[in-house]
C-alpha cells in the first residue's frame, strides 16, 4: 500500500471545496453572532474521564483514545463538542443568567455514520444555557434554519420528536442499559416485529404506546393521533403540546413529526429536531433540548442547541463561482509593488503572474488586470 493513502473515510479537502467550507464557516458563525452567541474553541483532546463524563459516556465507542506522553493518563479525541461546551459553561464561565455559545472545529469518529460519511466532520454548533422555556428551543431552531437559508440550502424540512415520550413509556419497565438501547434501535429502525419481542413483558399500556410509535410519523395530524394512541400522562401530554407550539412557529421550512426517531446522542431530554435539505440523504442539522448535559459538571442548567457538519452541508449546496481577482505582472519595481499593496489593502485579490506562468489562475477568476499606462499602474477589465 502506498504510504500516502489515507485511512478509510478520511480525506483531504481540496481548494474549491475548502474555500466553500471556509466561507460557510464564516457566514454561519457571523449569523450566530447576530443572535448574540459568543464563540468558544474547546480543545481537540481531553482527559478521557472528563471527555466521557455523564451523558457523554454514550460516545465511548466513537472516541479515539491515546496515552498522554507527559502524564501517562488516557486522553480522548473529541467525537462531539457539546459536552465540552457544557463544561465551559459550568466550570469556566459559571454565569448566573442566560449564556449563548457557538463553536466550530473538527471532531473524530472511530466509525463513519454512513457508507459515504467522513470520520472527521467539521462540526459547527450553537447552544443556549440557562433558560428552561420553549423560547430557547425556538431560538436555536430558528437560528439553524436562518443559517441554512442564508447559505442557500434548498427545500428545508424540519422533522420533530421528543425524547420524553419514550422515556415516559419505558419508565415502568425494568430495563437494563442494553435492553433500553435495543428498544431505541428497534424504534429508530421502525422494526415492529423486534419491538414486539423486546416489549413482551412490559406493562400493557407502555407496550401499546411503544408499538404505536413507529406509525406515528407524518404531518400535524400525527400529534392528534398520538394523543389518542399513547397512554395519558402529564409528561407525554406536555411533550405533544410543546411540539405543537414549536411547529406552529417554524418559518421557512416544511414541518413533520417522527415520534419514534431516537437518532443522535443520548443526552437529549426534550423536544428534538432534524433539518433536511434537497440533495441530502440524511439530516444536515440535529438539535434539541438536553437539560442534563451539565449535571456531571455540577451545574444541571437548562440547555438547548444544535450542530451540523460543514463537510456534509457543502455537499448539498451549489458550487460557488470563483472569486474575481486582478492579474498583475511580476516585476521588481517599487511603483508596481505599491499599486498591488494598495489594491490588497482595499480587499482585492491580486494574483502575481510569475515569469513563465502568465495565464495560470487556479482558484481565482482574473477578470481584470493591472497594466502600466502613462507611467502609472491602472486596473483594466480583461
Amino acid at each position: 500500500m502506498s504510504a500516502w493513502v489515507l485511512p478509510d473515510h478520511i480525506a483531504d479537502v481540496l481548494p474549491s471545496e475548502a474555500r466553500h467550507i471556509e466561507e460557510l464557516r464564516r457566514e454561519l458563525l457571523d449569523m450566530a453572532r447576530c443572535y448574540g452567541y459568543e464563540l468558544v474553541i474547546p480543545p481537540l483532546l481531553e482527559h478521557l474521564e472528563s471527555l466521557l463524563s455523564g451523558a457523554a459516556s454514550a460516545l465511548d465507542l466513537q472516541t479515539f483514545k491515546l496515552v498522554d506522553q507527559l502524564s501517562g493518563r488516557m486522553l480522548g479525541l473529541r467525537a462531539d463538542s457539546t459536552p465540552q461546551v457544557a463544561r465551559i459553561d459550568a466550570h469556566l464561565l459559571n454565569r448566573r443568567g442566560v449564556t449563548r455559545l457557538c463553536y466550530c472545529g473538527p471532531v473524530l469518529h472511530t466509525r463513519p455514520g454512513g457508507p459515504h460519511a467522513t470520520r472527521e466532520p467539521l462540526q459547527l454548533g450553537a447552544e443556549i444555557y440557562g433558560h428552561a422555556g420553549l423560547e430557547a428551543d425556538l431560538e436555536v431552531l430558528s437560528l439553524a434554519l436562518a443559517g441554512l437559508s442564508a447559505v442557500k440550502a434548498q427545500a428545508l424540512a424540519v422533522d420533530m420528536a421528543d425524547a420524553r415520550i419514550v422515556r415516559a413509556l419505558t419508565a415502568d419497565m425494568a430495563l437494563s442499559a442494553t435492553g433500553l438501547s435495543q428498544i431505541h434501535a428497534a424504534l429508530a429502525a421502525k422494526d415492529l416485529s423486534e419491538l414486539k419481542v423486546l416489549t413482551r413483558s412490559a406493562p400493557a399500556a407502555s407496550r401499546r404506546g411503544l408499538l404505536a410509535l413507529p406509525q406515528l410519523y407524518g404531518g400535524a395530524e400525527v400529534l392528534t393521533e398520538a394523543e389518542k394512541l399513547l397512554p395519558a400522562g402529564p409528561l407525554i401530554a406536555q411533550a405533544l403540546a410543546e411540539l405543537r407550539w414549536l411547529a406552529h412557529r417554524v418559518e421557512g421550512a416544511r414541518v413533520s413529526f417522527d415520534l419514534a426517531d431516537l437518532r443522535g446522542y443520548a443526552y437529549y431530554s426534550g423536544a428534538t429536531f432534524s433539518i433536511y435539505a434537497r440533495g441530502g440523504s440524511d439530516a444536515l442539522v440535529r438539535g434539541g433540548r438536553y437539560d442534563e448535559v451539565g449535571a456531571v459538571f455540577g451545574r444541571n442548567r437548562p440547555a438547548a442547541g444544535f450542530s451540523l457538519d460543514l463537510k456534509a452541508l457543502v455537499g448539498v449546496l451549489a458550487p460557488r463561482p470563483l472569486r474575481a481577482a486582478i492579474r498583475a505582472p511580476w516585476r521588481d519595481a517599487g511603483a508596481l509593488r505599491s499599486a498591488i499593496a494598495a489594491l490588497r489593502a482595499q480587499g482585492e485579490t491580486v494574483v502575481c503572474a510569475l515569469p513563465g506562468h502568465d495565464h495560470e489562475e487556479d482558484e481565482f477568476h482574473c477578470d481584470r488586470e493591472l497594466v502600466e499606462f502613462a507611467g502609472s499602474w491602472q486596473v483594466q477589465t480583461i
